[in-house]
């Protein structure tokens, strides 16, 4: 099983310009985290995108940059489930999915996690973001490289030296 996942954060304020877009969703400039995880937590799959990209494309994008785990996947081995949340449209991803590698639906299928109703909520005495059986995980993860963003943050390595050819940017030794 693989869970997917994507969080929009804002960007590093000496990103440029063409690596930040809107989420009119979660109204943040910056970028979008794809995140793939197994049931561990651990990363499967990653993809960063500006901001504006929908989930499905930023999925779209991830899978295809991917692609050559699925075709070497053995057909007698059972499908691959990818769990994802009510924010992704299986039913358009996987057309352009089958563009792309047409026996993919061979190997995987999608599946919408469970999302508890209002009703259900209440009835538990609970209240805004419950998190569901598996989703935990993702959002765990998810989380995790919030939490510790300065391992994964946008930044550049490479400066101009005096001379104009790229050196690796260090931080100073303090």
């Amino acid at each position: 099983m693989i869970l997917i996942d994507s969080q929009a954060v804002k960007n590093t304020c000496n990103a440029s310009v063409e690596s930040k877009g809107f989420c009119f969703y979660k109204a943040t400039n910056g970028i979008k985290r794809h995140l793939a995880v197994d049931i561990l937590g651990f990363p499967f799959f990653t993809h960063c995108t500006t901001a504006n990209v929908s989930d499905d494309q930023g999925l779209i994008e991830m899978l295809s940059q991917n692609i050559d785990y699925f075709q070497s996947k053995p057909l007698e081995l059972p499908k691959t489930t990818i769990l994802v949340d009510h924010g992704y449209h299986p039913e358009k991803i996987i057309p352009v999915l089958e563009q792309i590698y047409p026996q993919i639906m061979t190997k995987i299928q999608f599946e919408l996690s469970a999302k508890p109703s209002k009703a259900e909520k209440e009835a538990k005495g609970q209240s805004g973001f419950v998190p569901v059986a598996a989703r935990w995980v993702i959002e765990r993860s998810n989380a995790w490289v919030e939490r510790c963003k300065s391992l994964v943050k946008n930044r550049t390595y490479a400066t101009v030296t005096n001379y104009g050819a790229a050196a690796p940017h260090r931080a100073p030794n303090n």
